[in-house]
């Protein structure tokens, strides 16, 4: 499965979205099961923890998504649920 994100210094960032549909994607319900994954990217997999942000680092997470996307709020108004922002955390070897 391919999921945009963004990096904010050492973590990743995804937006848990279904095509701005209703419910949660599959990909995330699993994730808040089993928060510890391994994120396949171009230069090699990363062993990392997954968790919603939330409060001001959601804010600024979110604001950083509207730089990419300019049409995020109108898109995140169409759902009757707030989007997690889904922060994947290295993991301490």
């Amino acid at each position: 499965m391919v999921v945009g994100y963004f990096e904010d210094g050492p973590n990743l960032v995804s937006m848990a979205m279904n095509g701005w549909g209703e419910g949660d994607p599959a990909w995330w319900l699993n994730v808040q099961t089993n928060p510890d994954v391994e994120v396949e990217l171009v230069d090699g997999p990363r062993s990392m923890t997954a968790r919603a942000a939330g409060g001001a680092e959601r804010e600024r997470l979110w604001a950083r998504w509207r730089e990419i996307d300019k049409d995020l709020d109108a898109v995140a108004a169409r759902r009757s649920t707030a989007t997690a922002v889904v922060v994947f955390e290295p993991q301490i070897e």
